[in-house]
């Protein structure tokens, strides 16, 4: 029986640049090679994740940063980094200092900057987009901003939430669909096409609320809704919250499908930044929890295993889907690297004595998932 294993990924560093505590990452979907790290204090890195070494372990280095002394760098905590989708030759940033800022990754200089009343905390370019070249910005405003990359106009607008807007992700099916989560309790589905701009406004009780409740309006959550995450066919939506719940919808028909993960704890005054896996079977959602990071899977609810390492806080983690990796980065300055390792008895021709066989090649057994086949 194979059985599910993560574990830190002892052949591999990610080379220490940072500072002050790591609040996002992103890795280019192009080549999946490239990965970007927003810091605390204003500090983005950009590192190959490529072993050019050909040595089994090596050490992923920085290509290049925008430090603190760099004239154009944030004043304040990055918040959200991510890459332009279609190429690697721009990237983008948003923060504190109450900017998102567009970059030419070759020059490290800012081809834009987009100017804010409040905070940022989130920001989402369309990972499918052909017919738009929108960036979704939440902040402290509770008016989401759609911040045009080809006119260089931040002029739409959706309304609707009560509150800060702590994030904002697009459908990877429907080039149109915003989902955005705010303190106010709601997660709103949008087509920013309309003019009203509202799909639908979720409902943890899918509509079957108790007399006795006053509660007149939907909510995803009892409390501050920090994270969102579509599934990679984007037919699911997961959400978590200040009530220590995670939530997986229809994002289709909004419909709160009840899968129970537990108590799911995050303390965030901010945006949580959760990943999903891509490719694997099952699939599964990697939540920071304090130090750990805690892999569910998705559609059961359970909780598979809580991933050790770090020292500090966990803020925020990607997933490699090439190579079904996980990053994750944390207030103790380190980005960890964690990998699929297969454990299971392998009986030897000649002694019949069981051998640990590890460290399969993931790129060719998805060792994340539990299965029962035998070899």
């Amino acid at each position: 029986m194979r059985v599910l294993s993560l574990e830190l990924n002892k052949d591999r560093d990610v080379e220490r640049i940072h500072g002050s505590g790591i609040n996002t990452l992103d890795i280019e979907p192009v080549e999946g090679r490239y990965m970007l790290s927003g810091g605390s204090d204003g500090v983005i890195v950009l590192y190959d994740l490529e072993n050019l070494s050909r040595k089994p372990n090596y050490t992923c280095k920085a290509l290049c940063s925008v430090g603190r002394s760099h004239p154009d760098a944030h004043k304040f905590s990055v918040e959200t980094v991510q890459w332009y989708p279609h190429d690697t030759g721009m990237f983008t940033s948003s923060s504190f200092d109450k900017t998102l800022k567009i970059w030419d990754t070759n020059t490290l200089q800012p081809a834009d900057v987009f100017q804010f009343e409040g905070t940022v905390y989130s920001h989402h370019m369309s990972p499918v987009a052909t017919k738009h070249c929108l960036i979704a910005v939440g902040t402290k405003s509770p008016k989401v901003q759609l911040c045009d990359l080809k006119s260089g106009s931040c002029s739409h607008i959706l309304q609707g939430h009560r509150q800060e807007v702590l994030a904002v992700s697009w459908s990877p099916r429907h080039e149109y669909v915003l989902a955005t989560a705010s303190a106010d309790s709601k997660v709103k589905l949008w087509d920013v096409r309309r003019a009203s701009g509202c799909l639908t406004t979720l409902d943890q009780h899918n509509g079957e609320k108790s007399k006795a409740s006053s509660e007149a309006v939907n909510t995803a959550h009892n409390g501050r809704v920090n994270g969102l995450c579509y599934t990679s066919d984007g037919l699911h939506l997961l959400t978590v919250g200040t009530d220590d719940r995670m939530r997986l919808w229809n994002s289709s028909t909004g419909e709160n499908t009840l899968v129970n993960y537990g108590k799911v704890s995050n303390e965030s005054r901010k945006g949580l930044k959760f990943s999903v896996s891509c490719g694997c079977s099952p699939e599964f959602a990697f939540v920071p929890y304090k130090s750990t990071i805690a892999v569910y899977t998705i559609f059961s609810g359970e909780l598979i295993t809580m991933l050790r390492g770090h020292y500090n806080t966990v803020d925020c983690c990607v997933f490699q889907p090439n190579f079904q990796e996980l990053y994750s980065g944390s207030r103790d300055c380190n980005i960890l690297a964690w990998i699929p390792a297969l454990r299971e008895p392998v009986l030897d021709d000649v002694s019949e004595k069981p051998l640990r066989r590890q460290h399969i090649n993931p790129a060719y057994e998805d060792a994340w998932s539990s299965s029962d086949d035998e070899d």
